[in-house]
């Protein structure tokens, strides 16, 4: 796996390996806000490339789950401000994932009690976890023209917001089953005005949201994650082998820092981004749906098929801080716990050891 050890230019930054580090959910924000045990997670896994946060919301309307991060509060901006320090302290470079859930979302996670919103009036069909129990999305509001423009300007404002946190640049989320990706696939979006029907309707949302950014804090700095076919959020696309080529040559004049593919299968499809896209790609490779946890090797074949510039791996980093040791040495390596991969305490999310301190106790060999 000696291709993750060389480096590479993302936008302005010189990574020293290619081993990322992909967003995860963790939901462990209370009230929003980012904490000490957040700074420590993140900067435990300083040695990754570049570390992509979990999602966190640019809005109140934004959010999608419990005890998910913001960057639309002053108070927001100071809890990540932090976490940006420890992580530079340590060596690293670090991204915000900007996410807005779209119709993903519940009134009991709004102050007003307010529906979410979305590009249609269409239920996902999926439920949201509270402590109370799962409770199914509602019907969303549909978006007016002029609401639309209001939610490019959140996402722009975040993203100032994450650059006066001291982020060194912002992923938008554009995939998963959330807003953006709502946007683009035509299951969940009916619009019949110039935001739906073609594709080209259909992918102005993330076009503009991205030129929005962009312009804001910089191309260099403005990252958009996709997952073409995903069924995340109850997504459903007519249309994944077009869309997603489309979408990556309408992007391709904004100079963007990277597109990041998150696969579920449709290898094919990655192979015509790849192609159509100019700038660095992200990788994170499940060539088919049945793929597990395991990225490190599947990356690394990709990375040496040119089909990427760059791999991110998930859970993989969440059980290994030191992942980078571990991948040179060829193990061991620790086991994600899935029990405590939400909520909770430093369990499953400070406390996996590394690969040194197995070694000096004698265990892991």
């Amino acid at each position: 796996m000696t291709g993750y050890f060389e480096p590479v230019s993302v936008g302005a930054l010189k990574l020293p390996n290619r081993l990322l580090m992909a967003p995860m959910t963790r939901s462990r924000a209370r009230g929003g806000l980012v904490g000490p045990a957040t700074a420590e997670y993140y900067a435990q896994r300083a040695a990754a490339g570049l570390i992509i946060t979990e999602g966190t919301q640019p809005s109140v309307r934004g959010q999608g789950y419990i005890d998910t991060p913001g960057l639309h509060t002053a108070d927001q901006v100071a809890a990540w401000r932090e976490v940006t320090g420890a992580v530079h302290a340590a060596g690293g470079r670090i991204f915000a994932q900007i996410m807005h859930s779209g119709r993903v979302g519940h009134p009991v996670l709004y102050p007003d009690g307010g529906l979410p919103v979305a590009p249609s009036a269409i239920a996902s069909g999926d439920s949201m976890y509270t402590p109370d129990g799962m409770l199914p999305h509602p019907v969303p509001h549909e978006l007016t023209a002029a609401e639309i423009e209001e939610v490019v300007d959140e996402f722009t404002e975040a993203a100032r917001n994450a650059v006066d946190a001291g982020f060194d640049g912002v992923e938008l989320h554009g995939a998963n089953g959330y807003l953006i990706q709502q946007f683009l696939a035509d299951g969940s979006n009916r619009r019949t005005d110039r935001y739906g029907g073609s594709r080209a309707n259909r992918i102005r949302f993330a076009a503009e949201v991205a030129t929005a950014v962009a312009e804001a804090i910089g191309p260099e700095r403005t990252g958009m994650r996709i997952s073409p076919g995903t069924p995340n959020g109850g997504i459903t696309e007519s249309d994944t082998a077009e869309l997603y080529p489309e979408l990556a040559r309408a992007l391709a004049p904004l100079d963007l820092a990277y597109l990041h593919v998150m696969e579920f299968g449709h290898r094919e499809v990655t192979e015509a981004v790849r192609a159509a896209w100019p700038n660095a790609l992200l990788l994170n490779p499940h060539p088919d749906p049945a793929s597990g946890a395991r990225t490190t090797e599947s990356g690394a074949e990709a990375l040496a098929a040119g089909l990427a510039d760059a791999i991110t791996v998930g859970s993989e980093w969440l059980a290994n801080p030191d992942l980078d040791v571990r991948v040179r040495a060829g193990g061991p390596f620790n086991d994600p716990d899935p029990a405590t991969f939400y909520g909770g305490d430093e369990r499953g999310y400070t406390d996996y050891p590394r690969l040194d301190a197995l070694e000096t106790s004698g265990a892991g060999r």
